[in-house]
This record gives C-alpha cells, structure tokens and sequence, in this order.
C-alpha cells in the first residue's frame, strides 16, 4: 500500500493558515453526524454476515466476527468522544477517530480481498467486493474534512482487493484491480476539491466573524481615549450588573469637566483630544478592577466599579478628583482641571442599570448647580427638586403666554438730594395656584433651561414701554443673563425693544454680573460695543462678588458700579467693608462712574455709604419694588414736592 495514504495529508491539512484554523470544526465534522456511521456500519456488518451464511466458510465467519467487533468498539468509541468532547483536545479526538476508522476499513479491506484471492461463489464475491468500494466512496465523501482520513479508508478498503485481483491474475480481475487503482487516484482529486472548499468557507466564516467582532468592538470604543463609547457602557454595565455579587455595592461616577471648552477654545482640538486621552488614561489607572470606564461624552466621563460601601465610593470619587486635579501640559503651558462628580450606588439608589444612570445624572446635575467642582451623591430629595423644576420650567413658558408675569420697579435715589435717578425694573410672577414666586426660584431655572433668553428679551420690552412714559431724564435699569447675551440676535432684539417703545436708547441701563466676563467670548465684546455705540449704558451688577471685577471695569465701557448689598446689609458689615465701599467709591468717583450701594435699609446704612462717596442708593429705605402706576405715581409726587419748593 502506498505510504502516503497512511501518513497525515500534511500538502492538504498543515500546509496552510486556513487549514490550521479550520482544523477544530473540521474534526468536528467527523463527529456531527453519528447516524451515518451507524448506517454504515450495520450494513457493512450485514453484508458480511450475508456472505458467510451463503459461503458458510470458517474464514468467513471469522471475517464477519471481527468486523462486527471492531465496529461495535468503533461506534462505542465515537458516541464516547462526541458526548465528552470538550474534555478531549482535537488532535486526540482526531487520532482516536482514524484509529477506529483504518482498522474498521482494514478488515472490511482485507475480507473484500479475501472473497477475491479464495474464489468465493460469484454472488458472495459480489457482494462483498460492491458493500467495499460503496463503503470507501462514502467516507470519502463524509470525512472530506481531514483528507488523511478519507482517502485512508478508502485505501484499506480498495487496495487489499485491488492486490487479490492482481494476483489471481485473469482478465476480470486485473480490470477490477485496474479500476480500483483509478477509484483511488479519482477519489483522492474529489477528497481534496471537498476539502478545499470546506476549508475556505470556514476560513471566510471565520474571518467574517473576526470582523464582525472588530467592527463591533469599533462601535462600542471611543477612539480619542480608547475607552467605551455609550454603547459600549451600556453593554458593559449590564453584563458588570448580572455577575455582580449580591453582597457588593456598585458605585457609578458620572464626571463632568469644568470649563472644558476654554481648552479647546484656547488651544484647538487636537490638544483638547490629548487633554482627554491623559485623563481617561488616569481613570484607567486608578478604577479598581473590574471596572467599566467610558466616555460618555465630549467631556463626561463614567466609571462603573464595585465597592465595599459609600465610604470607599467617597475615597475613590476624592482621588478621582485628585488625578483629574494633578497638572499637564497642554501646548507647553501648565493646565489645571477641575471636575464635577454625580454619584450613585446600587442597590441603594436603583437596581437596574437606566436608574442607576438617572440618579447619577441627577446628581452631577446638582454638582453643577451647587457650584462646580465637587461630588455630589443621589438623594430622593433630588428627585422631587428636579420635578419642580421641570413644573415650573413647563408652567413658566405658559406664564409668559397667558400674561402672567409683572414687572416691578424699584427706585435708585440720588444720596445727596434724594431725587429718584432711575428705576430698576424686576420679575415678578404671581401664579395662579401657587401664588407669588420669588425670581430666586424661577430665574436660575429659566437660565439653565434657555427661557431666560425669551423671559430677559419679553422683560426689556415691558420696561422700555414702561420707561418711555417717564420724564426724560429717568432712566431705567434691567439686568441680563449671560446666556441671553450670547443668544443669537441679543442686540439686535434690544434694538428692536427700544425702537417699538419709542425709548432713548440713552436711558437704558443694562445690568450685568461679573460671571459674563469670566470668559473672553468675543460675542460678549460685541453685544456691549453695538450697543454702546447707540447711547445704551452698562452697569456692573453685585460688584465684590465675581473674580474679575477690575479687569472688566478697565475693559468695558461700564457706567455705573453697584456695590453688592452683602457690603451694605450683610452679616459681616463693618470696619473691613467701610474700606471696601469707600474704595470702590473713589475709583468709581475717579473713573466717571456712579457708585450705588445696594439693601440700605436704614438712615444709618444710607449716611454711612453717603459717607463713604457712594452718589446714589438702592434699597427698602427708600422703596420697595412696586407696579408701574405706582412708581409713575412716585415720580408725580417727586414732581410736585418740587415745585411747591421752587414756589416757596
């Protein structure tokens, strides 16, 4: 027999990549379908008891009793491997295979060849010559997959009987020997092309399945830091929750950077990309194992990890914080982040992972609104604040459709003749239901909601309305929102306020916090030149209170300085707030710009800021805010107390 059919068919099999990846499902072919080895085995095993009733031979019998032995202990060794196959590696479960299988063709072979070389009757010759070559045909076409195997069996069946017909030597059976050697040579090209294509359509799926893999861990990774994107956390906290241990707590920290866009305001993005990955790298580092880390958006970051409790989720949040603190460099410039931290825990704040993200976000909401830079952990309370808001964020829009929103005003009295000099006009709301509503409650909310742009624009135009039916030389002051400053249009809505109120632009004061120049925003410098440019004048709003008072004094066209009433009326009045109002009042009184002191409530607080050179005065000393007839009414007094003075 020639030794390459009993060798491993290395040139098919080992030869190439593919194969070698394709070799486990392979090898599992030969096991898939167990029925058909059954089907050949019992019918081989028939064919030679068939032939050894008929020939009744001692030789015969002995055939057909070790081929029914051998495929017995085949088809047991097959069922054994097939059931307990993840316990056996697959060159194992390939060896035992071919072992079953080339013994079982060898004595299939060898009684074949033996019918031939005995001159067996013709009938019993027949049959067990045709149950040989149909028996090699099949597991050549079955055990396509490992070639060595097939084409193997196929010669143990074939070659003894092919040898048998040599040596008796007449016509039929040199044929028969001839045909033999070419069934081989046939089946051989047939084997290969079935394995070829086998090999390629699992070597394609393979590699399908490998791509598929690639692009979705693309579509679940962020590529700026490498840490998951949204889909990806979403996938990883739900598997991180199924294996959770019960007795663990999970923590959540949803972080958000402070001001991050003055870097890639500042610096570009390619640098803000670089400032991104630094940072997800030092989560990376410090998030216990295992952990979920993704960036979730431009510059919120979340990390899932498991804790012992609230006091081991404080102690990370507080070095989360520290690393995201610790200084890079950025352009060669030394940059310092801050960051915001909501925080919340399973099972205390939710049990499924939408909750868990809701009660985070919440409370990084809150972080934020509390004033940036800190952690803050969920609370009910959080909750039904948050419904509040959005009712009154929802009713506020429909408050300034159904005219439900006032405008108050509050005289600014000049401290040296008690003239009033202008009227500060104010929000106020009365609801239907739950009656008045402080401006400190709603306004923040119309601010982080984007009514304010809408509320500030509608204010403005009620005032200047207001305003114009005042003498010439009352003046009206109203306060604006960054945000509505750096709306799309802000002047232009300003400009169109003053015209259909017929206004002097002149006698608009527009009110602004030092919060406004914190950033460098160019359309914040051309909102106040237009402006300006027209005759409206601007006033710093609650001076003292911001971080960038004197820069903004020396770089706006400001008007007026209020002194915050925290100097005037605060807890901490005293010899240390006189210097500060006598300072700002001699700046202001240097510059050209008038100083008002704002909360005077007394005589006293009214003679100490006259005093200290503030000109003019805000406060309930001299009035509280009140509707619009009343203060026209005010000024008529004002008027006529005037005259009766010329008169006398």
């Amino acid at each position: 027999m020639p030794s390459f059919l009993l060798r491993p068919m290395r040139s098919f099999a080992g030869s190439d990549d593919r194969a070698e990846r394709a070799h486990e499902p392979l090898v599992a072919s030969l096991y898939s379908q167990p029925g058909t080895m059954v089907i050949g085995t019992v019918t081989t095993v028939g064919a030679t008891w068939a032939a050894a009733r008929v020939a009744d031979t001692d030789w015969l019998w002995i055939a057909f009793a070790v081929v029914a032995i051998v495929g017995a202990g085949r088809l047991a060794l097959t069922v054994l491997l097939r059931r307990e196959s993840a316990y056996f590696e697959p060159e194992t479960r390939e060896f035992a295979y071919k072992v079953g299988a080339f013994a079982f063709a060898l004595v299939l072979g060898l009684t074949s060849g033996g019918a031939v070389w005995f001159d067996a009757d013709s009938g019993v010759e027949l049959l067990l010559v045709a149950n040989a070559i149909g028996y090699g045909i099949g597991v050549s076409a079955r055990n396509a997959g490992r070639p060595s195997i097939a084409i193997g069996q196929l010669a143990l069946v074939c070659v003894p009987t092919a040898l048998a017909g040599l040596l008796v030597g007449d016509l039929v059976h040199v044929v028969l020997a001839i045909n033999l050697i070419l069934l081989i040579a046939a089946m051989i090209s047939i084997a290969r092309s079935i394995f070829g294509v086998l090999r390629d359509a699992l070597a394609s799926a393979e590699t399908s399945r490998t791509l598929a893999e690639r692009m979705q861990h693309l579509a679940r990774t962020d590529v700026v830091t490498g840490l998951s994107n949204r889909a990806g956390l979403n996938n990883g906290l739900v598997e991180t929750m199924a294996t959770l241990d019960p007795d663990t707590c999970l923590a959540l920290f949803w972080i958000d950077l402070d001001r991050f866009k003055d870097v890639n305001d500042l610096h570009g993005h390619p640098a803000g990309d670089k400032v991104l990955a630094e940072i997800a790298g030092r989560l990376r580092g410090l998030a216990p194992r295992p952990a979920t880390l993704a960036r979730f958006a431009g510059d919120e970051f979340i990390v899932v990890a498991p804790v012992a409790d609230r006091a081991a989720a404080e102690r990370l949040a507080s070095e989360i914080h520290c690393e995201i603190m610790r200084p890079q460099r950025v352009n060669d410039e030394r940059l310092e982040l801050r960051a915001s931290l909501g925080v919340a825990m399973l099972p205390d704040h939710g049990t499924d992972a939408d909750t868990l993200m809701r009660a985070a976000d919440l409370a990084l909401y809150h972080a934020k609104v509390g004033g940036r830079s800190q952690t803050r952990f969920f609370e009910r309370q959080m909750t039904r604040d948050l419904a509040r808001r959005r009712e009154i964020e929802t009713e506020l829009r429909s408050a300034l459709q159904r005219d439900e929103l006032s405008i108050f005003f509050q005289p600014i009295v000049d401290l040296e003749t008690a003239r009033i000099r202008s009227f500060e006009a104010l929000v106020r709301w009365f609801h239907p239901e739950k009656g008045e509503l402080l401006p400190d409650e709603f306004i923040p909310i119309a601010e982080e909601s984007g009514v304010i742009v809408t509320l500030g624009n509608w204010i403005t135009m009620q005032a200047a309305r207001v305003a114009a039916t005042w003498p010439d030389d009352i003046t009206v002051a109203v306060n604006l929102s960054p945000m509505q400053i750096r709306a799309p249009g802000a002047a232009l809505g300003i400009r169109n306020a003053l015209r259909e109120a017929g206004l002097d632009p002149r006698r608009l004061e527009l009110e602004v916090t030092e919060a406004l120049f914190l950033e460098d925003n160019p359309t914040t410098a051309a909102f106040i030149e237009e402006l300006t440019e027209i005759g409206v004048r601007f006033a710093l709003d609650d001076f003292g209170t911001g971080y960038s008072s004197l820069g903004s004094i020396n770089s706006f066209p400001l008007s007026k300085i209020k002194v915050d009433r925290s100097f005037v009326s605060g807890a901490k009045v005293g010899r240390k707030s006189d210097a500060i109002i006598r300072a700002v009042a001699e700046m202001g009184s240097t510059l050209g710009m008038g100083v008002v002191a704002e909360g005077l409530e007394t005589v006293e607080q009214v003679n100490a800021v006259r005093a200290a050179g503030c000109n003019l005065g805000q406060g309930y000393y001299f009035s509280r805010a009140v509707p619009d007839y009343l203060a026209t009414m005010l000024l008529a007094q004002e008027r006529e107390a005037q005259l009766r003075q010329a008169n006398d």
